[in-house]
């Protein structure tokens, strides 16, 4: 396939560079590649990065609405710019909240190709008992909207896919994808040996709720394996009531380190639309680093893993605590299931493999 030459691409993206996962394993991971091509890449985040490093903190409510105000204003003073664009990438959404005035000006004012990004179920929530307030504000009814006047949609699984294609067929699958050879490498870092068996789980704060579809089954595990410890890498404690557990705040320089003191990797889901939508990503990381995983059968999950071959696939408690207690106890399935996973990611979900389907979506 072809490769785009010379073309001016603007990112439109919520947060700063080289802060989110998302962007960096959706997107930022292949800004080089384009500009190997001869293409300029100019990237405008919604939210700075003091805005960004506050966000999520209790408190300082006035400098917070400040920093999304000046995010508005941002939007509106680089609409003249984006004239000389040849394509402007929107990864999820322009702005957090609202109406999708500006993905509308940039399509019908400014005639300009939209190349539209999401790896979510970003139309529906998984917050229950969301206040109708906070709906009116997210304003979720923009995603169909931006997926119509879009020039090409990327989507990290088949069933974002067939929500976008609803609104327009330039729908490409695009999976999120792993460094296998920079960052997820296990051949450049050194597995700690020692005595016990790790069961791990990494992810954000909002996503530590999931583990809560498991944590009996964890608890019961711990009883009957003494050796047992429970490793979760996340941006905030979990609230679980585990005897083993060990957490490690993430940290974007030990990423890839943190995650190989796991010897079992797990992703548990709800069976339900927002679930259906995520990407794989655990998962994903897991495998790269040649860690068998047990996950949901929910989803992506079911394409990236290959059941009783680089992991297992879930869909009761009982079969949580069967698979894991089978993992636990041969480590030669875990070397096998780690080598074929790898294997998975390096064929399907690695940045080289799918190099040239990111760089289709640049081409006419």
């Amino acid at each position: 396939m072809s490769s785009p030459k010379r073309l001016k691409i603007f990112f439109l993206v919520p947060y700063p560079y080289d802060i989110a996962p998302g962007q960096r394993f959706r997107y930022e991971q292949y800004l080089s590649l384009l500009e190997s091509t001869g293409s300029q890449v100019k990237i405008f985040s919604f939210l700075s990065v003091r805005i960004n490093s506050i966000l999520y903190q209790e408190g300082k409510t006035l400098e917070k609405i400040w920093g999304v105000t000046v995010g508005f204003l941002k939007r509106f003073l680089i609409l003249p710019l984006l004239v000389r664009g040849d394509f402007i990438f929107v990864f999820r959404e322009v702005t957090p909240v609202g109406p999708p005035i500006i993905e509308w000006i940039i399509a019908k004012i400014l005639r300009k190709k939209i190349i539209y990004d999401f790896d979510d179920s970003i139309w529906l929530t998984d917050r229950h008992n969301e206040p109708a307030w906070f709906k009116i504000l997210k304003w979720r009814t923009k995603v169909k909207s931006i997926c119509k006047w879009s020039y090409k949609i990327s989507c990290g699984n088949e069933y974002l896919c067939d929500y976008a294609k609803m609104f327009n067929q330039h729908v490409l699958l695009n999976p999120t994808t792993i460094n296998v050879e920079k960052l997820h490498n296990p051949d450049t870092m050194q597995k700690k040996r020692r005595d016990e068996v790790v069961i791990g789980w990494t992810g954000s704060h909002s996503t530590l709720k999931y583990l809560h579809e498991i944590e009996s089954v964890l608890a019961r595990l711990e009883d009957q394996n003494p050796k047992l410890k429970i490793l979760i890498i996340a941006d905030r404690p979990p609230l679980l009531s585990l005897k083993s557990m060990i957490f490690i705040p993430w940290n974007k320089k030990s990423e890839a380190q943190d995650l190989m003191q796991i010897d079992i990797g797990i992703m548990p889901l709800p069976n339900d639309e927002w679930a259906k939508g995520k990407c794989g990503f655990k998962a994903l990381q897991y495998m790269a680093l040649e860690i068998p995983v047990v996950c949901s059968k929910v989803g992506a999950n079911i394409k990236i893993i290959d059941h009783n071959m680089c992991g297992f696939l879930c869909s009761t408690t009982e079969e949580w605590s069967f698979y894991l207690q089978n993992l636990i106890d041969d480590i030669s399935l875990r070397a096998k299931f780690g080598k074929a996973g790898r294997k998975k990611v390096l064929e399907n979900y690695s940045v080289t493999s799918n190099s040239s389907n990111f760089l289709s979506l640049f081409l006419p």
